[in-house]
Parts: C-alpha cells; sequence; structure tokens
C-alpha cells in the first residue's frame, strides 16, 4: 500500500513537471511551446506553433498516460509516460543541435534552459514511479483436481465395499472378498442364502409291526 501511494505520487509529479516544461524556456530563452511537433521530423526552424501543435503535445498525452496508469495502478503505462517525454526530449535535443551545429549550456538565459531539465526530471520521475508501483496483484483461483491414483471402490454382492487399502485378513473383511487368500472360488452372482439349511428326522412305517406274522 505505501510502495503503492509513494509510486503514484512520483508518477504525478513527473507528469506535472512533464507538463509544465513547455512553458519554460527550452533553448536561447525559447519556450518548449514555440517548437512544433513536425519540426522533430522536419527540422527546426524559426517559426512560432500554436500551442495544441507544440511539444506540448506528446507531454499532455504521457500525463494522460500516467492518469490512467495510476488508477488502474498499472506500471506499463507509467513506463511508457515516461519513455514518451525522455523519447521526445532527446529528440528535440538532436534536431537543436543539427540546427544549431552544437548545444550550449550556460547559466546566462543562453543555451538550454531550464525547460529541458524540467522534462528530464519529470521523464525520470515517471520511471522512477513506475518501479516503485507494486502493480496489480492476480487473485489466482485454486481448484481442487481429483486424485489421479485414487481407485474407487464397487459394491460387492457378498457384502459392503471394500477398499483398496484394506489389509489381507483383517477384521470386517468378508468372507470370500479378494483380501481373504482362503476365501473359495464364487460366482460373481453367487450371494449368500436368507436362512441356514436345517435337516428333519422323519419316522417312517415298519411293515411288520403293523401286520405281525401269525403265530405258529
Amino acid at each position: 500500500m505505501i510502495r503503492n501511494v509513494v509510486g503514484s505520487v512520483l508518477a504525478l509529479a513527473g507528469a506535472t513537471a512533464a507538463v509544465w516544461s513547455p512553458f519554460r524556456a527550452w533553448y536561447d530563452g525559447r519556450h518548449g511551446r514555440d517548437y512544433a511537433v513536425d519540426e522533430l521530423f522536419t527540422g527546426i526552424t524559426d517559426a512560432t506553433a500554436d500551442v495544441l501543435g507544440s511539444i506540448l503535445l506528446p507531454f499532455a498525452f504521457a500525463a494522460l498516460l500516467t492518469l490512467v496508469g495510476v488508477v488502474l495502478r498499472s506500471r506499463l503505462l507509467v513506463a511508457l509516460a515516461g519513455i514518451v517525454v525522455l523519447g521526445f526530449t532527446v529528440f528535440w535535443m538532436v534536431r537543436v543541435g543539427q540546427a544549431e551545429g552544437s548545444l550550449v549550456v550556460s547559466g546566462d538565459g543562453e543555451g538550454l534552459g531550464d525547460g529541458v531539465a524540467n522534462a528530464f526530471g519529470g521523464g525520470v520521475l515517471l520511471l522512477i514511479g513506475a518501479l516503485v508501483m507494486p502493480g496489480r496483484k492476480s487473485h489466482a483461483h485454486r481448484v481442487d483436481r481429483p486424485d489421479r491414483h485414487h481407485r474407487p471402490t464397487h459394491p460387492k454382492p457378498d457384502g459392503p465395499p471394500v477398499s483398496p487399502d484394506t489389509p489381507e485378513g483383517s477384521p470386517g473383511t468378508p468372507e470370500g472378498s479378494p483380501g481373504t487368500p482362503e476365501a473359495p472360488n464364487r460366482h460373481p452372482q453367487a450371494s449368500t442364502p436368507y436362512a441356514a439349511t436345517r435337516t428333519f428326522d422323519v419316522p417312517t412305517p415298519d411293515p411288520e409291526r403293523e401286520n405281525p406274522p401269525p403265530k405258529g
């Protein structure tokens, strides 16, 4: 949270410095808003450009990227804004050096002015703010996957289902299950009868007792 606040403050300060820089002197007392954007591609001239068509335009675009990046907590957008500011500043220095023959830095108002320093400082602050910001954190959703090594148990016709982890000969293993080595080979569809078979003694008639032989 603290890193996000510090990074956002640095990024906003850098964007402010970049937007303010065209209203300061860039070279020989000439303000940055007097340089047209298209002159960076065609060559620097002495013509005065409109404010909306000056070098302020890319800096304003960089400030817009900074605002969106701070709201969305996007380090990429903030870093891109810093690259835009530094890129156009360096490109302007190359074009002015080609037009003037050399770049002069002096403290009497000639040569490079404080507007260039503001632009450079704003771009550096934007990059530092992008590095300090933690960015958005992705929330990962955990999905429980079924165990591939788990073997489902199926109920047996002779009793309750037998777990594959049940050791052989352990209590609770029904007779005739695969865990018992003494189980006889029975048909898979065979089942235990409802009641045990019982035998009864039925008396048979004795013909000699019923019809005794005549006495002689």
